[in-house]
């Protein structure tokens, strides 16, 4: 990456000279803490270009009151030749005006750094495991993990761009009962294969016609030698086979999306390691499990079966939980809660900090794993940050009705429909147009329509423009006459300059869907700007007989474009360079 601050890295780190120069005139005491000093755009633009909170944070550390402490700054402010203006108001904040010529600069900052401008040494380097989609491997991957996928690989992509190094991982949960009914399902194919009339498919075992090429795999590798054997002969080995064949499927559907993990982990292995057995062990020493009876379920008399019983119990209580967790069973199997905790004591080895992307209906879980980690961290003596994000699943939508179920899935919609309708980057972009908590339609025909309201069609007809009036325009980019560029383009670098903010804020909240609102906004104000000039010819990016200003407009629209490109790049997403209205 090239070494270049741009402009709000650079403006920050001025903000902090001034401190550093107030401490040692003793204004400020030395050592205060600047963690929630922050420099970025005032909410309303007619206030300034940035604004500090620098006065009000560290008013009370420095026993004076706001206003006096802003006045103080303020004056430091005055003498840096790229600030217009510094002005207090309210209580102390202070509002900076920059000069025109530093727009300018970081106009041609974009353009120097290129593929790079936004990206950040923010993580310096730090180690995020970012656990996502961890669907049962069962069958094709549906449109309820679309949505965690897409969020999970974006993140991780903004995490990359932030300066993390990134671990996308995928737990594959093939240790329970679901692989065994997956097993049954596909010894029942396997019989089909044989030319057996199997029927309807029984309830309780997977109906999808995914299974059947499985099930003829197996039927000419083994012939018709486990047809009629019990099934102590041949469960475990066709639930290998199954789950291996699902897996390979999950990794094609997935690569459809653009999605690729660096690490798949079998739950099955993790038991097979007795990982679990030593968390326990682990956990006991540490004085976070131990030997207990469960209360009676509250609300209502406890089952007729019920008895009180022993078990292994993790002090979730201690780090904020509403109750003790068993990590076994009555019959000494392992809960669910059991194994992942072993799960995340794995991943805290290789990991600074962990993200987990699950769907809502996990929500009841996150408490007791957030108990997990803290004990986890604690009994490690480091911080081990961890963040869960809950994802809402998607209503499909056909032209406002709901969408009818996929053929080869048998009663779901899979990721392969998807992309194969409206394409990997329609259903990336659009997962990420709204905050992953919130409720989500995705219309089928709405997604791929031309109009404005169509955040996707927006952003990619901007991309579109900019190259179609580099094609027609006859006239190379230059960054030789930028004087010639006015208020209205300035504007514009003001708004493709929030880029790599956006970026960092977008990392540090782990919220990949700011940098889609991000996109969004300076789209709108790209299409703004080029439609001015179907009102008034002279706002026009091409100027007939003015090559300098054509140029330096077509430099102002590529960078536009730049910072489009490097959003979308960021998101997985591609950008489109022709479109019909273009």
């Amino acid at each position: 990456m090239v070494d270049m601050q741009t402009l709000h890295a650079a403006f920050a780190a001025r903000i902090d000279a001034v401190l550093n120069a107030l401490e040692m005139e003793g204004t400020l005491p030395a050592g205060v803490d600047r963690s929630n000093v922050t420099v970025e755009p005032p909410r309303d633009p007619s206030h300034g270009d940035l604004a500090t909170n620098a006065a009000m944070v560290l008013a009370k550390q420095a026993k004076t009151n706001p206003r006096a402490l802003a006045e103080e700054v303020v004056e430091h402010l005055k003498r840096d030749p790229a600030i217009a203006e510094a002005e207090i108001a309210g209580p102390g904040f202070i509002n900076l005006r920059l000069e025109s010529d530093v727009w300018r600069r970081e106009l041609q900052a974009i353009a120097d750094l290129g593929a790079d401008y936004g990206r950040s040494d923010m993580g310096q380097g730090k180690t995020v495991n970012v656990e996502y989609v961890s669907a049962n491997p069962t069958g094709p991957m549906h449109m309820g993990h679309c949505r965690g996928a897409v969020v999970g690989d974006a993140l991780s992509g903004l995490l990359e761009w932030a300066g993390y190094r990134v671990i996308r991982e995928y737990y594959v949960n093939d240790a329970g009962g679901q692989v065994d009914t997956l097993a049954r399902s596909v010894h029942l194919r396997y019989r089909e294969a044989l030319g057996e009339d199997i029927g309807e498919i029984p309830d309780g075992l997977y109906p999808g016609a995914y299974l059947k090429p499985v099930g003829e795999r197996l039927a000419q590798e083994f012939g018709p030698a486990y047809k009629d054997a019990p099934e102590s002969e041949w469960l475990v080995m066709f639930r290998e086979r199954a789950v291996a064949a699902m897996m390979d499927m999950i990794r094609e559907d997935l690569a459809l999306l653009g999605i690729h993990h660096d690490l798949f982990s079998s739950e099955a292995e993790l038991q097979a390691a007795k990982k679990p057995e030593a968390a326990e062990k682990w956990l006991r020493e540490n004085g976070f499990v131990y030997d207990g009876v469960l209360e009676a379920p509250k609300g209502k008399a406890p089952p007729e079966d019920w008895e009180p019983v022993e078990l292994p119990l993790f002090r979730s209580t201690q780090f904020g939980d509403d109750q003790d967790r068993p990590i076994k069973k009555s019959d000494g199997k392992w809960t669910y809660f059991g194994a992942d905790l072993a799960y995340h004591l794995q991943k805290a080895e290789q990991a600074d900090a962990l993200i987990d992307i699950w769907g809502a209906d996990h929500a009841g879980t996150v408490k007791r794993i957030k108990a997990a980690v803290a004990a986890l961290s604690e009994g490690q003596g480091k911080s081990i940050p961890f963040d869960v994000k809950l994802v809402q699943m998607v209503k499909l939508m056909r032209d406002g009705e709901p969408a009818k179920m996929s053929k080869r899935s048998g009663n779901f919609i899979t990721i392969a429909d998807m992309v194969e309708e409206v394409g990997k980057d329609v259903v990336r972009f659009t997962m990420l147009t709204r905050k992953p908590d919130a409720q989500m339609e995705f219309d089928f025909a709405k997604v791929v329509e031309a109009s404005k309201d169509n955040p996707v069609f927006y952003l990619q007809y901007a991309s579109a423009r900019i190259h179609s009036t580099l094609r027609k325009a006859g006239v190379e980019p230059s960054d030789a006459h930028l004087d010639r560029l006015g208020q209205d383009e300035l504007d514009r670098v003001r708004e493709a300059a929030q880029f790599p903010r956006v970026v960092e804020a977008a990392a540090k909240a782990r919220e990949p869907h700011r940098i889609a609102f991000f996109l969004g906004d300076l789209a709108a104000a790209f299409h703004s700007f080029w439609n001015a000039g179907n009102d008034d010819p002279s706002k026009r990016i091409i100027q007939e007989g003015d090559p300098e200003l054509t140029a330096a407009r077509l430099f102002l629209a590529t960078q536009i474009g730049q910072v489009i490109r490097n959003g979308l790049a960021l998101m997985g997403v591609e950008p489109t360079h022709e479109m019909e209205r273009a």
